[in-house]
């Protein structure tokens, strides 16, 4: 009978450790999504009270509904960790620039891999933002009404 009761532990104790380490596996260190997003990096910060880690925010605009009159535009944040010092180094070189970055999401985050589950891996592109006359409307000085 005891030999029968070590059976059974040994067994229950083997499939738990190995439903730990699946979900361990799922939750942390699978690729649920990857790609790439294009914005406007706002910030890049080196963050942390035990693992230090390079925590980073972009500004993604779009075009989107508002209701039924029409459309607008709108604005959503990224916010992404990097694990590698170097794109870390080079990224924050390149805040307020608009940026191509390629990211690999997980279900969770790890806290030595950073805060976020959107982990930046490469630089895909970047340029400036454009802020000169090239982003305003052409003046109609028709259109001027001048009140005195």
């Amino acid at each position: 009978m005891a030999k029968t009761a070590g059976k059974i532990i040994f067994w229950v104790v083997l499939v738990l450790l190995l439903a730990g380490a699946a979900f361990g596996y799922y939750k942390f260190l699978w690729v649920f999504s990857d790609g790439t997003k294009t914005g406007e990096l706002n910030s890049l910060t080196y963050t942390g009270y035990i693992w230090k880690t390079y925590e980073g925010e972009m500004i993604l605009s779009g075009y989107g509904s508002k209701g039924s009159i029409g459309g607008s535009v709108q604005s959503k944040f990224f916010k992404f960790s990097v694990a590698d010092k170097a794109i870390a180094e080079e990224l924050r070189e390149l805040t307020g620039q608009r940026v191509t970055v390629h990211y690999k999401e997980y279900k969770g985050a790890l806290p030595w891999r950073g805060y976020e589950r959107a982990i930046v891996d490469r630089i895909d592109n970047a340029e400036p933002v454009q802020t000169g006359p090239s982003n305003r409307l052409p003046y109609d000085a028709s259109a001027e009404q001048v009140f005195l």
